[in-house]
């Protein structure tokens, strides 16, 4: 460029260009010279995405995204704090003016809570009529669009927004181009729900479906049949209660659709099932499911058995176990994992594809540990634990520690009671607080 050029008349063409050489942060402050540089940034290109935090801080914010890049992104995130009606009326604004957009095709909702409050009573009909205008209508828009069709719908877990499950698919003109559906929930009280009714046949024209979660009630042999039939790659189910006349899934159906699905991952979460957790094995699992990721999530208590029976059955599927509850005096004196044959250390020694353990809430035995680490070795990306038997003086750990790190090789320690989320603490523990953790977890919680 010439001696007296103005860096301002770049072309858009060739400031586009450069943009393109630029990761995310460094194109902003490159966009921030001139105004004229400042409007070429605004292209589809380079704003994939949006993540919309809803507060009133954020206002400002979120309405400049809404103005400025609404138009033009494919994406968008919504958190916002559910137990809050000012944030949850800011947070279905912007959900009504997402609607309209001509590009959007990736939409998640992301309650803080499990509980989303509205004025009327849980499960009355002013909560059903509220729900329905401000989440059920604009959703069912996006759906119902010609052009461009929604590939991915995420409803955070929202236990009252999952009802509408069905409303969603049937609003779909074009449900083959849906890749990812996340319909899974968390309970407000575990023990007592709605259940939701979504029939198995709104399934199947979705035939490029790659991700769902699903609430366990919703399951059964009939229901794994029709999803049989799509990519899954993988599937999710939530487990809360279990009704006395829930058919179950048999083994011979598991079998079934993992012969005609044998990329499929199995994530089961169990979330504050306090009744499930006990016949978790004899009841939920199956030999033939495709189990990768197991969590368990307050339950209140573990189940050995059902420990024993991962490392029997899914020798080469299990890739990560997550064991997680709060602290309470009977699981430090009572509830100590000590068998004649530890339960993980079988699963260190047998699921081959194991690359995750993480058990809050209960004593682990150093020596086991030990015996974990170097079973699995540098395979094993995360292993935390909280709690060490506490009988053994600090000093003592120091060489087990050590031992562990070389194993992993990486630097290893049980994480500091000081400093464990106030979830993990000891009881009793808030639902708020719970509730928010289960969100994050379920959401991040996983390293593999």
């Amino acid at each position: 460029m010439s001696k007296g050029s103005n860096w301002g008349e770049l072309p858009a063409l060739v400031l586009t260009n450069l943009f393109q050489y630029l990761d995310y942060h460094d194109r902003l402050q490159a966009s921030a010279v001139c105004w004229h540089w400042r409007s070429v940034i605004f292209q589809p290109r380079f704003f994939k995405g949006i993540h919309f935090d809803v507060a009133r801080e954020n206002n400002k914010k979120n309405s400049f995204f809404l103005q400025s890049l609404a138009h033009i992104i494919s994406a968008a995130k919504i958190s916002f704090d559910s137990c809050n009606l000012y944030d949850v009326e800011l947070a279905t604004e912007i959900l009504y003016k997402l609607s309209k957009s001509s590009c959007l095709s990736s939409l998640s909702l992301q309650p803080k809570y499990a509980t989303l409050v509205t004025p009327g009573r849980f499960y009355s009909e002013e909560e059903w009529n509220y729900i329905y205008k401000l989440f059920v209508e604009p959703i069912k828009a996006l759906l119902g669009r010609p052009n461009p069709p929604l590939k991915e719908l995420d409803l955070g877990c929202s236990e009252i927004l999952t009802l509408h499950a069905a409303d969603f698919l049937n609003s779909c003109p074009r449900p083959q181009f849906l890749q990812r559906l996340g319909f899974a929930s968390v309970k407000q009280d575990p023990s007592h729900y709605a259940l939701s009714a979504i029939e198995p046949t709104l399934f199947e024209k979705c035939q490029a479906l790659q991700q769902l979660s699903l609430d366990y009630d919703t399951m059964c042999d009939e229901f794994l049949q029709t999803l049989q039939l799509l990519p899954l790659r993988r599937l999710t189910i939530h487990v809360h209660g279990l009704d006395e006349e829930h058919p179950g899934i048999s083994e011979g159906a598991w079998a079934t659709f993992c012969a005609k699905n044998p990329q499929t991952e199995l994530h089961l979460t169990l979330v504050c099932a306090y009744e499930a957790v006990d016949i978790l094995h004899s009841h939920i699992l199956r030999p033939s499911m495709p189990l990768s990721h197991l969590k368990v999530l307050f339950c209140e208590r573990i189940n050995c058995d059902a420990l024993e029976y991962l490392s029997r059955y899914y020798k080469e599927t299990l890739k990560s176990m997550i064991w997680v509850d709060s602290m309470e005096y009977r699981n430090i004196m009572e509830l100590v994992l000590r068998t004649e044959q530890d339960p993980l250390v079988m699963m260190a020694w047998r699921c081959k594809k194991l690359e995750e353990i993480v058990i809050h809430g209960y004593v682990l035995d150093p020596h086991n540990l030990v015996g974990i680490s170097r079973l699995r070795g540098r395979d094993l990306k995360v292993l935390e634990v909280s709690r060490i038997d506490l009988s053994m003086p600090s000093v003592m750990m120091t060489p087990f520690i050590e031992e562990i790190s070389t194993q992993l090789g990486q630097k290893w320690a049980p994480l500091d009671p000081k400093t464990l989320p106030a979830a993990l603490g000891f009881y009793p523990v808030s639902d708020d607080v719970r509730d928010q953790y289960i969100l994050r977890y379920i959401r991040n919680g996983s390293s593999t």
